[in-house]
């Protein structure tokens, strides 16, 4: 019984030692060519043209990401190569290696440490030679005396020779704090790099089978996390008869471990995580838009209460709100140490697709490389808007049609008028209609003043009530050598008591809001033209009661005893 179990044994194993010696192995040398990048995840796209023997092989892909994402793997091959299994794994024996980048800046790092050895044993050097000196500045005996002059050369001598010493330590000390700022540098972006951690490689093998020896063309996609890109802009303007130049870029970021060299890539809208199930349509709903919070600039901004959707802002001065407390929404988002924000943007329901023609060289480094997309010159209709009794400037606008076909996402744009940058601002598509409005900034060349007329407005007791009245005029001008279509905004308060009556007694043909008390002026002035506009109403309350007749505004100020 015991020979027969043996026998069994022994038989299992020359079986499956032959049949192990029928899968022959095989390292494929790919490098990628391709990569799609979503806004988070990239898929990557290897090819290679493989000899095939007959019978089954296991194709070994080495020096793959570990940060594949092992699920969506998919393998392309002619129809005479049948793929029997896809498997992966990380290979943890590839850790104690070092990324190039990484090992260029130690190396850098030891280079900068040497240097900083070897000032500060010069330092010593000459340090040691002033004490030295020092210590041995007494000059003959107590019982000795020496004569004026061997006094004064000796006092020369020490003169001359402890200014050269000190300013050759002085000397030393500004080069040290040069290599000093260098280390501390190239430590910061060790640390960016994580260059601690090192990395670890997949492998990815594919068992395929075919009948007769062939060449397949093979092709290996696969998704990998911690790369991808997002939107930015560059909005210019030249002048306001012409055309806006939209300048659509991705910064494109890989973190992969892997660099990609020179290969051509595409930018895609779309989730990088579908389902190959269909897709099935839930009820659409339609409600009004809930107000969410912008942060733009010092204003904080809320949909659909008739501020422009894009104002200037200044990414620094988003992140030193942030850093000093203040209250930041932005998109939702949040702003990490790193001064990156990290937003929930707005994309096109049906995803686009962007093909770059120029090939990349995409460092694993984290850090964002600018890709060119595409250039549009749009139509825009350029309006002046004015609100004088908050700004004194006239802001100009662009009213810019025709975006809605190019698929852009929520992101930031730079803006350029007449070849001048003027700031930042944030394109936001989510509630935009018809018309992308975009401030470009003031405009010196059209003026708006408004001046209280004193000569037509009093203050009354009436009985038991007091009247105020207020009269302003508000005188337009144009500037420029060509036609404009300008706004004026102005407001009449709002009584929220009974007691409190408020009489428009004239608004030069405004257009009234009831609701709010806004007043606006629309106008075309010629070159050179200006007009006058007359505002004036009257505040009726109990002369024993008081209320804020002038709005003011908050500011700091630092007082002194």
């Amino acid at each position: 019984m015991k020979n027969i179990s043996l026998f069994f044994v022994l038989y299992c194993l020359l079986i499956t030692e032959i049949s192990a010696q029928d899968i022959k192995l095989q390292k494929v040398n790919s490098e990628i060519e391709f990569a799609t990048l979503y806004l988070n995840g990239a898929e990557i796209v290897q090819k290679a043209k493989i000899n095939l023997p007959e019978g089954r092989t296991q194709l070994i892909f080495e020096n793959i990401s570990s940060k594949i994402d092992a699920s969506g793997i998919r393998i392309t091959t002619g129809e005479d190569v049948d793929i029997l299994s896809i498997s992966s794994q990380i290979n943890y024996l590839t850790k104690e290696e070092e990324l190039p980048q990484i090992k260029r800046l130690k190396d850098s790092l030891l280079l900068v440490e040497a240097n900083l050895t070897a000032l500060e044993d010069e330092l010593n050097a000459w340090t040691n030679q002033k004490d030295l000196l020092l210590k041995n500045n007494q000059i003959g005996g107590q019982n000795n005396g020496v004569s004026i002059v061997d006094l004064k050369s000796a006092a020369d001598f020490y003169q001359i020779r402890i200014k050269e010493i000190n300013n050759k330590i002085s000397a030393i000390g500004r080069e040290k704090i040069k290599y000093e700022g260098t280390q501390s540098r190239i430590q910061n972006e060790l640390y960016e790099r994580n260059a601690q951690a090192g990395y670890s490689r997949a492998v990815i093998n594919i068992l395929v089978s075919v009948d007769n020896p062939i060449a397949a063309n093979i092709e290996l996609k696969y998704p990998v996390t911690d790369a991808g890109w997002s939107p930015v802009y560059d909005i210019k303007a030249e002048d306001s008869d012409k055309p806006v130049e939209l300048i659509y870029r991705g910064k494109v970021f890989n973190n992969t471990g892997i660099d990609w060299k020179n290969i051509k890539i595409k930018l895609s809208t779309a989730n990088p995580t579908r389902s190959v199930t269909q897709p099935v349509l839930n009820p659409w709903y339609l409600n009004y838009a809930v107000a969410q919070n912008f942060y733009k600039g010092n204003y904080k901004m809320k949909i659909n209460e008739g501020y422009t959707q894009n104002a200037i802002v200044s990414m620094d001065q988003i992140q030193k709100e942030y850093k000093t407390g203040g209250e930041t929404n932005v998109m939702g988002g949040n702003i990490q140490n790193t001064g990156e924000i990290i937003n929930e943007a707005a994309v096109p329901e049906l995803s686009a697709e962007f093909e770059i023609d120029k090939t990349y060289t995409i460092p694993s480094d984290d850090k964002p490389y600018l890709v060119d997309i595409a250039k549009h010159s749009l139509p825009a209709q350029y309006e002046h808007y004015a609100v004088t009794k908050l700004d004194r400037d006239v802001f100009l606008l662009a009213k810019i049609s025709g975006w809605e076909d190019l698929n852009l996402v929520d992101g930031p744009a730079n803006v350029y008028y007449s070849g001048t940058y003027l700031g930042q601002s944030f394109i936001t598509t989510r509630n935009v209609k018809d018309t992308l409005d975009l401030s470009l900034g003031r405009d010196g060349k059209v003026l708006v003043t408004r001046t209280k007329l004193k000569n037509l407005s009093s203050t009354q007791f009436i009985g038991t009530k007091r009247k105020e009245t207020m009269t302003y005029e508000l005188i337009v001008k144009n500037n420029r050598k060509s036609p404009i279509n300008i706004v004026v905004i102005d407001q009449l308060p709002i009584s929220q008591n009974e007691e409190i009556e408020v009489k428009m007694l004239d608004i030069s043909g405004a257009e009234q809001n009831p609701n709010t008390g806004e007043l606006k002026w629309k106008m075309t002035l010629q070159p050179g033209e200006s007009k006058k506009i007359q505002l004036s109403f009257y505040i009726k309350y109990p002369k024993n009661q008081s209320i804020e007749i002038e709005q003011k505004k908050q500011m700091k100020v630092r007082y002194f005893q």
